[in-house]
Parts: C-alpha cells; sequence; structure tokens
C-alpha cells in the first residue's frame, strides 16, 4: 500500500524541508524575543506577547497575500510558461509594497491605544514601543515574501532557508546585547528585541531580493519582470487568491491573538503562561504550514500538468507526512510539559499554568497540522473561497466563541479558553479533508467527462 507513495514522499520532503525551516523563521523570531525577555520578569514577557499577538495578525494577512504568488507560479511552472511567471511576480511585489506601506502606517499608529484593551497599563505601557518597531518592520517583510514565494513556486526553496537562519542569528545577538546592556551598549529592554527583530527583517529583505534578481537560474524567468506594463487582471488574479488566503489566516491566528487578550482579562501570569504555550504550539505550526507550502507547490504543478493521479497521490502523502511529525510532537508536548517552559520563565505559578496549555497543545498537534495542509493542497488547485468560508465557521463561529463561553462565561479560566481554540482546529480539520475529498472527485469525474 505504501510503496505507490515513497516517490512522493521523497519528492514532497525535498521541496518541504527547506519551507518548513524558512517558515520556522518567522516563528523564531517571537520565540527568540519571548526567551529573552522571559527572564527580565513576568511584565516584560506579557508586553511582548501583547504586541506580538497583535502585530501576528496583521503579519498573516501580509503572509496570506504574498501566498496567492505561490499557487500561480506553481501552476505557470507545470504548464513551462516562464513569461508569466515574471509578470506575476512584478504585479505581485507591487501588491506587497503597498500593503507594506499601508499596514506599517497603521500598526504605528495603532499602537496608541493599547490602553483601550483593558490590560494590565503596566503591560501596554512596555508593548507600545515594541509594538511600533514591529510595526516599522513590517515593510522590508513583504519585500522579503514578495521574492520568497516566487522562488518556492519555482521549487527553489533552499535559500530562504539560509537567509531566514542567517537573519533569526542577527535577531538573536542583537536582541541580547540590547535587553541586557552588553558591550557597553545601553540596557532598553522590550525595545531591545524590538530593534532586533527590525534589524533582521530589514537584512532578509536584502540578501532576498539580491538572490532572485541576480541568480542565473531565475534570468529565463524574469525576462519580463523589468517591463513597465501593469495588467489589472493580472492584479485581480492575484489577489483572488491572495486575499482569500489572508481571510483564511485571519480568521485562524485572531482566534488565538483574541486568546491573549482574554487571557489578559485573567491576569498577567495567564497572559505569559498563554504566551509560552502559544508559542511552542507556533512552532509545529509553522513546521506544519512549511509541509503545507510543498503540497501547495506540487498540487499547483500537478494541477498545472493535468496530473491529476499524481496530484491525489502527492497530496495523500503530504497528509501522512503532517501526521507523523505532528503526532511526535505531541508526544515531546506531553512528556516534556513541565520542562519546555523553563526555557522561558522561572516563576513557579506561570510555569504551572503554562504545563496545563501544553498538554491541551498536545491533543490539537494532529488537527491543527491535517487543517493547515488541507489548505495548501487547496490552494494548490486555486480552491479558495470555500476554504476561507470553512475557517471562518471554524475559528470565529465555533472556536472563538467557545473560548469565551468556557474560559470567561463559565469561568474554566485560561485552560476553557483553549478548550474552545481546540473545537476550532477539529471542525476546520475535518472540514477542509472533506472538501479535499470532494475536489477531487469533482476533477477526475470532469477529467473522465471530456
Amino acid at each position: 500500500m505504501w510503496t505507490k507513495y515513497q516517490t512522493y514522499y521523497k519528492d514532497n520532503f525535498k521541496l518541504a524541508y527547506p519551507v518548513v525551516i524558512s517558515q520556522l523563521g518567522h516563528t523564531m523570531v517571537a520565540l527568540s524575543d519571548t526567551i529573552i525577555i522571559g527572564h527580565t520578569g513576568d511584565v516584560p514577557l506579557a508586553a511582548v506577547a501583547l504586541g506580538s499577538s497583535i502585530f501576528s495578525i496583521c503579519m498573516v494577512i501580509g503572509i496570506g497575500m504574498s501566498y496567492g504568488l505561490t499557487p500561480l507560479i506553481a501552476q505557470e511552472y507545470g504548464r513551462q510558461n516562464k513569461t508569466a511567471c515574471g509578470n506575476l511576480l512584478r504585479h505581485s511585489l507591487v501588491i506587497n509594497l503597498v500593503m507594506g506601506l499601508l499596514m506599517s502606517t497603521l500598526i504605528y499608529a495603532g499602537s496608541n491605544y493599547l490602553y483601550k484593551l483593558d490590560q494590565v497599563p503596566e503591560v501596554a505601557m512596555q508593548a507600545r514601543p515594541f509594538l511600533k518597531l514591529l510595526g516599522i518592520s513590517y515593510f522590508p517583510l513583504m519585500v522579503f515574501l514578495s521574492f520568497k514565494q516566487f522562488a518556492e513556486g519555482l521549487g527553489f526553496t533552499k535559500q530562504a532557508m539560509h537567509i531566514s537562519i542567517i537573519g533569526n542569528i542577527v535577531n538573536i545577538v542583537v536582541g541580547i546585547a540590547l535587553v541586557y546592556g552588553i558591550g557597553g551598549l545601553p540596557r532598553l529592554g522590550v525595545i531591545g528585541v524590538g530593534i532586533g527583530t527590525l534589524t533582521d527583517r530589514i537584512l532578509m529583505a536584502v540578501a532576498m531580493c539580491w538572490y532572485v534578481l541576480k541568480a542565473d537560474r531565475f534570468k529565463p524567468y524574469l525576462q519580463e519582470f523589468w517591463n513597465r506594463y501593469f495588467s489589472m487582471e493580472m492584479i485581480r488574479k492575484i489577489l483572488g487568491i491572495g486575499t482569500p488566503v489572508a481571510l483564511q489566516y485571519v480568521f485562524e491566528i485572531s482566534a488565538f491573538s483574541s486568546a491573549i487578550i482574554m487571557a489578559g482579562w485573567i491576569g498577567a501570569r495567564e497572559q505569559a503562561a498563554h504566551q509560552i504555550a502559544i508559542n511552542l504550539a507556533s512552532i509545529t505550526y509553522m513546521m506544519a504550514s512549511g509541509i503545507s507550502a510543498a503540497a501547495g507547490i506540487k498540487s499547483g504543478n500537478h494541477f498545472g500538468a493535468k496530473q491529476l493521479k499524481e496530484l491525489r497521490l502527492s497530496a495523500i502523502a503530504s497528509y501522512h507526512m503532517v501526521l507523523i511529525m505532528m503526532g511526535t510532537t505531541a508526544l515531546i508536548f506531553l512528556v516534556g510539559c513541565r520542562v519546555l517552559p523553563l526555557m522561558y520563565i522561572n516563576d513557579p505559578a506561570v510555569i504551572e499554568i503554562a504545563a496545563h496549555l501544553i498538554l491541551i497543545a498536545a491533543f490539537f498537534q494532529l488537527f491543527d497540522g491535517t487543517q493547515v495542509v488541507g489548505l495548501g493542497i487547496l490552494r494548490g488547485l486555486g480552491d479558495v473561497k470555500i476554504p476561507t468560508v470553512i475557517t471562518m465557521l471554524a475559528y470565529w463561529v465555533l472556536g472563538l466563541p467557545g473560548a469565551y463561553l468556557l474560559g470567561i462565561h463559565l469561568g474554566y479560566g485560561i485552560q476553557g479558553i483553549w478548550w474552545g481554540l481546540l473545537l476550532g482546529l477539529l471542525t476546520a480539520s475535518v472540514l477542509l479533508f472533506l472538501r479535499f475529498q470532494h475536489k477531487t472527485t469533482q476533477l477526475n469525474a470532469f477529467t473522465a467527462a471530456s
């Protein structure tokens, strides 16, 4: 039974592992920021948690919008249409630059209103300058994503991985130096991790742009990149996929980010514990989203080449891979629930709360992995509207209200909030898999009829 998938395991893994590592780059920024600041106290940790959670909602809008490019590139690559690839990159870059400018301005200005979220005043005060720096970093992040998604759509995934690794090293070094005032530098605390993140993203944007525009392997695809002609039809085509994908991310991530605000209603320790647990869960989510991105690229290639049998086998192989990976991380969470928080903080009360949340995170690993892979496969097929409705139903109609009902209204606290979020992940996982089954059956029937 498994032998028919062996080729697809190998191909998917070869494409996926660099994407997994580069995807982890987004989360490792938050992870390193959290670990660096966590040992300075629970209030600075809660401030970074608040700023990061708000920024993450905005960040996934940009990530989702940039993802509109990848399946289109993958499909044109499957059709061997190199000219279209350069045209798509040019139009996508313009969209991302405009998005970056608007969102940077919005985040920077919006940071002045954190006090209206009914948070602990000291937490909101420290989060404000941190969020301003994250807002500035949004623009170079969008530049990086433009060229990264183009390269990955063509199957070149390793360079983004290398750039992400170097960028994270820079973030850690600058962050530690400025948070603790090493080498005669000022001791900046929360502001220090923000400067580290901004420096990291500027360097990554410059490096990725230079790589794509200068590497010989991309020159056949960039012949039309410098053309000044812009097509509203192509912009609509990119936005037609990018906007629903952005909404998919917003529905899920905003549910989890809203949970940090609800945790703040309970207390600073609960908020800090939530940040620790969600940070760990975000790492495994980004690993799964790397497999999802690879699954979307392969699905787009096979769909563009009209290879429907190969498409389904490759997609099922991606499901197998994410189940194995997320099953492993679930076991790690179960065994290490009381050890993992020690990376972040020494407060016994926060560690105890975080341990219970990590146990809940262990339960939703498989659902989180399968739902994000399902989204990636469907994205590769250009199927984004129905999956967007599914994510809205799962997270905003069931997950987030369930979190409020259990955690706040019924008084189960931070654990109740997390059980509500688990309901959203379970719903999304099941419905997206059913959508995948329906879509591939529909494509096979259409091909047989024609």
